[in-house]
């Protein structure tokens, strides 16, 4: 016997662990870098924008030197990363200039619960509809889940936000516009419509996923033993089929995750919600370099800690998983 067969599966699977978060922890600083150069080479200087055309010559360099941009890129940068361990990352060059970490901590929550929502409702109504889909194989059901499912792929979020907000907010008057500080109802009423919009995609993405998943399994040898030993038909789609074919639908929920979060920069935006994807795209707009660094630092974070979170129900779903990695 091996080295490793005397090795506790906790401390396989501990290790198995460590190392997805190193090559996560890398992807970070790979993605915060890019980050950082692309500001550094975007056109334009911030200190102009912070200084008004009018300022001398004078006065630029000693908010230069203020700010420390005056001092070599790859300082900076390293100041950044170092900070970033800290949860320090800077104050924003705008406004009231406050710590970005504060501008985090009040925005991410909402960010959290929209994705949320989002993705427990894309889940659940992707893998019921692709379950039903894969049942009924070639059925009028089929056909309609495939052609909605087609249709929720094809048509982006900044085409479907305007089309339902037409619909349900200025013709049917039933939900809000955007986001309100004073709001007359609950949370729940204003974030119908963003939750509804962000989950459609990953929605259809997810029921076209576990359809194809689902007949995949359906046509086993295993099903077709289960079907002769008069498995009832709910015990053999749900526990039969359902179990040994959701799988790849629990890995594609870790991707759509990351299509949650790009998608909320543009929903956020468009409902005034205040997250990190407004936050981002605000940031942007006004050259706000620390923000835009912490803005996609947290996204990037957010995105490994979910795919880790996915890895680890891997081998909880499937025992062959289970038995390979520890």
């Amino acid at each position: 016997m091996s080295i490793l067969g005397n090795i506790p599966d906790a401390l396989r699977l501990f290790r198995a662990i460590s190392i997805r978060l190193a090559y996560g922890v890398l992807s970070l600083i790979f993605v915060s870098f890019v980050t950082f150069l692309a500001s550094e080479l975007a056109p334009g200087d911030v200190v102009d924008l912070i200084a008004g055309e009018k300022a001398t010559v004078e006065t630029k360099a000693r908010i230069r030197h203020d700010m420390g941009l005056d001092r070599p890129w790859y300082t900076r940068y390293g100041e950044f990363l170092v900070g970033a361990t800290q949860l320090d990352f800077g104050k924003s060059y705008v406004g009231t200039k406050e710590p970005v970490k504060d501008s985090i901590m009040r925005t991410l929550p909402m960010t959290m619960r929209v994705a949320f929502w989002a993705m427990l409702l894309a889940a659940s109504i992707g893998i019921t509809l692709g379950t039903l889909a894969a049942i009924w194989e070639n059925r009028w059901i089929d056909k309609w889940v495939l052609g909605l499912s087609t249709l929720g792929v094809t048509i982006p979020n900044f085409v479907l936000a305007p089309i339902l907000v037409l619909i349900f907010a200025l013709q049917l008057d039933r939900l809000p516009t955007t986001w309100e500080e004073n709001r007359v109802a609950s949370d729940f009423y204003y974030l119908v419509l963003p939750v509804v919009i962000l989950s459609l995609r990953p929605m259809a993405t997810l029921t076209r996923l576990a359809r194809a998943s689902m007949i995949d399994t359906l046509h086993q040898e295993f099903i077709r033993l289960a079907q002769a030993k008069g498995v009832p038909p709910v015990r053999l789609y749900l526990r039969h089929g359902l179990r040994n074919s959701i799988l790849p639908v629990v890995t594609a929920i870790g991707t759509s995750f990351g299509f949650l979060l790009t998608g909320s920069f543009i929903v956020e935006t468009a409902f005034a919600l205040p997250g990190i994807g407004r936050l981002a795209i605000e940031s942007i707009q006004k050259r706000d370099i620390p923000t835009i660094q912490a803005t996609t630092l947290v996204a990037g974070v957010l995105f490994i800690l979910v795919n880790l979170l996915v890895d680890i129900f891997q081998p909880i779903l499937d025992p062959r998983i289970r038995e390979s990695q520890v």
